[in-house]
């Protein structure tokens, strides 16, 4: 049903933003069908008028080319056509209004690559094509002539509240991407419908939109990859259908087209540049990628510190105890529960964490608390920060704490007030001394609608009905049973004084770093990429003053727009309108952003906050921020879990394709869901099943919802014994993944990758996504059905070698099947790969780090491998000292290089190489060798230092 009250098509595009629903709408039950039965028919797209070249572009001037079809807003009459070869991989074509009104992205927000970068079109991979009237494009490669991109026949839409553009592709393509989605990892092509909003999205149903908004795609084609990126926040509909030829059109609500066309011509080489576009993800400390245990409903803090212990004594590592807003004063972020959570009891539990080499994570949410004075809502209100209506009042929503206010990131003072709220109750003494942050609710989430059919209540009514927040749990005087290895102000007893000690926790002193500037380990791999060089004299191309083009008054949007149900409405999968379950998309915030356009913008947004905000508290270390909700370029912030998934076999067989998603396609390499599931109550096998998949997710956290059965892995024996199993892989291969992660931070080349990625010629990997290769090379393929013991696997044209025995295993690009006991996964070596393991497992990674190393070399059907290490002090954002190793094993010869600046205290205490036929002479002196006839497997004890070039003739 289409919203009525609603300002006049007709009305002239000037004047002011003007709120919709100040009233209420008519019920409205479900987004509508525009989407499949919008008619274009009277549309006659635009003409090129004008066009000129200049050394490193081409640029046009657009218009009409008949009537306004006016289908669902006001057609703009003109527009202007930018092209530029940024470089020789990149093309960058823009459409958009000719003065600068429309709404784009702020830089601030995401900054523009191309600043001092030109390519002269000859020296291009990309070729730029048009034709005038009606005006079409194609993009091309330079070298094949194949086209990549291609409207030709289509026609043009650009309304103040709809844009739409149609590209032809290929028969059966292989696409991937348009996120953030739980749908396979390469796009269905039928009939198929990607909405890319951000929403607050339970159980991440298939289908609808979620979390995240990336609009970027990889077309995976026989001879080349490339990628397509859209730089717009504006809600959308991508839509897939091969009727009447296969194609892929993009239905926008808002914005410019502004494309960034990227040459490959590998997987891997798309990934790299679209990294160079969005920026490189973050570098994330060691400690950060090992297991974590959270749940929402901790009752107190004797249950936090219980949880802790007993995965100490079940011998299970655990790096990190979570707590979600149980923590919190009635669901108020910044505060602490006096009762549950008193602050002297939650230091107590923070500095036993650290002497133990155990970390602390808490959440904090975007809405701030209104009804009652706290120290976020008045600082909120001393800096101004929080969103207003168009009267200037504060906007209103309900969150978990009731009535709430929501930050303004746009405002100036935004960044002054988040910091100081960190800085004033993450100190230790008003609250914990946090490890790293978890950021939720941020897409924003709210539970107050508007439009609100059937609903005159107010906020606090609302709340108030509806229990947020509800009633806390029971306050406890102890924990019901001693709890090991914690003080004894965490034991039964203390507060009756039937203890002999008080507090006796031992701190630990935080280590002083170097104040040196000097940024280490972007070097020699950094360099190994090739950059397309920067002129800082061009500036930016076509003279722009900035990179989007916007000067500082510019590009927030046209007004007198329907902004809470548009015109056309996407297929949002949270209601019938923009604004359902979060926040009203009519809001005008600081600087003249619309909530309308800038939606998909406020978590990541708020996530450049948070990363600042820690960054602050601990300047020298690395800020580990784990948010919900991203835009295109979050990973240079944070990292992301994948939200409130569900305990079922569904999720965890989804949990697969969106992990690559976010590591391989969208430059966010730290990533995972809930293990074992949020939502419902978990089996024991399935969990069991999680447990062991989960140990190769680079972020790997098990974490259940208020109502589910408890489900930490040492609830069940068989759980305990998956978990156990997983996590030995996992440390062992700790090293292995921090230096892939630290290649992504550096590179863009995916720590996360599907097998296309390796094998982009096999056409039978590039629809697998229950497998997947950790790394670079570490092949896992885990059980996916419910009470299956076997899993059937895909192994490429390829040598490859088992997990524990290193037995060879020929791949013949076909399916294999394998007994997996509830309890292991299916994990190979891909051969052709040197992998620097620790020695043995620990359980924190402190300990971890004490352990020496074990290569093991796993030669390629040539017989040669190569592999590298990054070692660093696994924390600080400025390294002193950092050491690049590469790996090398040819004719028998193990060879390390690079740069060995940082002394890990530990060495290489073992040689394994695999697929070694029979027992050799041995030529490396001092070294103690055993050979396995079975598996084919040789083992040199050694003792080789990592701080310098070795060379050892092993054969």
């Amino acid at each position: 049903m289409r919203f009525q009250q609603l300002l006049p098509w007709a009305a002239a595009l000037t004047g002011c933003v003007v709120a919709q629903s100040q009233a209420g709408v008519d019920p409205l039950d479900r987004p509508g069908n525009d989407l499949y039965v919008k008619d274009l028919s009277n549309c006659t797209g635009y003409k090129v008028t004008k066009h000129w070249k200049t050394r490193s572009g081409f640029y046009a001037d657009l218009a009409l080319a008949g009537p306004a079809c006016n289908v669902y807003g006001i057609d703009l009459p003109k527009l202007k056509l930018e092209v530029e070869y940024q470089t020789d991989e990149r093309l960058h074509v823009k459409i958009l209004d000719t003065n600068n009104t429309v709404y784009q992205v702020p830089d601030s927000v995401f900054p523009r690559p191309g600043f001092g970068q030109w390519c002269s079109p000859k020296n291009s991979k990309l070729k730029f094509d048009f034709k005038p009237d009606p005006f079409s494009f194609t993009v091309s490669r330079t070298d094949t002539g194949e086209v990549l991109f291609d409207t030709t026949g289509t026609k043009l839409v650009f309304e103040n509240q709809y844009l739409y553009l149609k590209t032809h592709l290929p028969q059966n393509p292989h696409l991937y991407g348009l996120g953030e989605h739980s749908d396979s990892f390469m796009l269905n092509t039928t009939n198929y419908t990607r909405t890319i909003y951000t929403r607050d999205a339970y159980g991440t149903p298939q289908g609808q939109n979620l979390y995240g908004a990336h609009p970027i795609y990889f077309d995976h084609r026989q001879d080349g990859t490339h990628g397509v990126f859209l730089l717009n926040s504006n809600g959308m509909d991508i839509y897939i259908d091969n009727e009447g030829g296969q194609f892929l059109e993009y239905n926008i609500i808002g914005g410019v087209f502004d494309f960034y066309f990227i040459a490959g011509p590998s997987p891997q080489d798309v990934a790299r540049q679209y990294a160079e576009i969005v920026q490189p993800p973050l570098m994330v400390p060691y400690w950060g990628l090992g297991f974590h245990q959270c749940r929402y409903g901790y009752q107190d803090v004797y249950e936090v510190a219980a949880v802790t212990a007993n995965y100490s004594v079940h011998d299970i590592p655990l790096e990190t105890i979570w707590t979600d807003i149980d923590y919190m004063d009635r669901r108020r972020i910044f505060t602490l529960d006096p009762e549950r959570f008193p602050p002297e009891l939650v230091k107590d539990l923070v500095d036993t964490l650290h002497a133990r080499d155990q970390h602390y994570i808490v959440m904090v949410d975007p809405a701030v608390y209104y009804s009652e004075p706290n120290p976020a809502l008045d600082a909120g209100l001393k800096y101004d920060a929080f969103m207003k209506e168009l009267n200037g009042t504060h906007y209103q929503g309900v969150v978990w704490a009731g009535p709430s206010y929501f930050p303004d990131w746009f405002h100036p003072n935004a960044q002054e007030y988040w910091t100081e709220q960190f800085l004033n109750f993450f100190d230790g003494v008003n609250g914990p001394d946090i490890d790293a942050l978890w950021i939720d609710m941020n897409e924003p989430a709210n539970f107050y609608n508007r439009p609100y059919p059937g609903n005159n209540t107010t906020p606090e009514e609302f709340a108030e009905a509806n229990d947020n927040p509800p009633e806390p749990p029971a306050v406890r005087d102890g924990p019901d049973a001693p709890i090991p290895g914690f003080p004894d102000s965490l034991q039964p007893n203390f507060a009756s004084g039937q203890t002999n000690e008080k507090r006796a926790v031992v701190t630990v002193e935080r280590r002083a770093r170097s104040q040196s500037h000097r940024q280490l380990g972007a070097g020699r791999w950094r360099s190994a990429v090739r950059h397309w060089p920067r002129d800082p004299k061009a500036g930016w191309q076509h003279g722009r003053k900035s990179g989007s083009g916007c000067g500082p008054h510019e590009c927030r949007g046209l007004p007198n727009r329907e902004l809470i149900r548009p015109p056309y409405m996407i297929q949002n999968g949270a209601g019938p309108t923009l604004a359902d379950n979060t926040a009203d998309t009519d809001i005008v915030q600081s600087g003249g952003y619309v909530q309308y356009d800038t939606h998909s913008l406020y978590g990541a947004m708020m996530s450049t906050h948070s990363h600042n905000a820690m960054r602050a508290r601990r300047p020298d270390d690395r800020a580990l921020v784990i948010t919900r909700s991203t835009f295109a370029g979050s990973g240079k912030d944070v990292s992301h879990w994948l939200g409130d998934n569900i305990s079922d076999w569904l999720s965890y067989r989804l949990s697969i394709s969106q992990i690559l998603q976010f590591a391989s396609l969208y430059q966010i390499p730290v990533v995972g869901p809930d293990v074992c599931g949020f939502g419902g109550n978990v089996t024991e096998t399935l969990c069991a099943r999680w447990a062991t998949l989960g140990s190769f997710y680079t972020f790997f956290r098990n974490h259940a919802e208020i109502f589910a059965n408890p489900q930490e892995f040492y609830r069940w024996p068989i759980v305990a014994e998956a978990a156990r199993n997983g996590i030995a892989i996992r440390y062992q291969l700790l090293d292995y993944i921090y230096t892939a992660i630290y290649k992504q931070t550096q590179t863009g080349t995916p720590s996360l990758n599907p097998l296309f990625f390796n094998y982009p010629f096999d056409q039978n990997t590039y629809g697998i996504d229950l497998q997947f290769f950790y790394g670079p090379g570490i092949l896992v393929s885990p059980v996916t059905e419910e009470n299956s013991t076997s899993v059937s696997y895909y192994l490429p044209d390829d040598i490859f070698y088992e997990w524990g025995t290193g037995k060879p295993v020929r791949g013949h690009g076909e399916y294999v099947s394998a007994e997996v006991d509830v309890t292991h996964i299916t994990v190979h070596y891909k051969g052709g790969l040197v992998y620097p393991q620790r020695i043995e497992s620990a359980n924190t990674t402190t300990a971890l780090r004490q352990k020496g190393f074990n290569i093991v070399i796993a030669p390629g059907l040539d017989g040669s491998a190569h592999g590298e290490l990054y070692l660093d002090d696994g924390l600080s954002q400025v390294q002193d000292k950092v050491s690049e190793i590469d790996f090398s094993y040819v004719d028998g010869v193990f060879e390390m290089k690079g740069s060995f600046e940082y002394d890990p205290g530990v060495g290489i205490e073992r040689i394994t190489i695999l697929g070694v036929g029979a027992k050799p002479e041995v030529a490396a002196e001092d070294a103690e060798v055993e050979y396995d006839e079975e598996n084919q497997k040789l083992v040199l004890h050694v003792d080789v230092p990592l701080t310098r070039k070795s060379s050892i003739k092993i054969a």
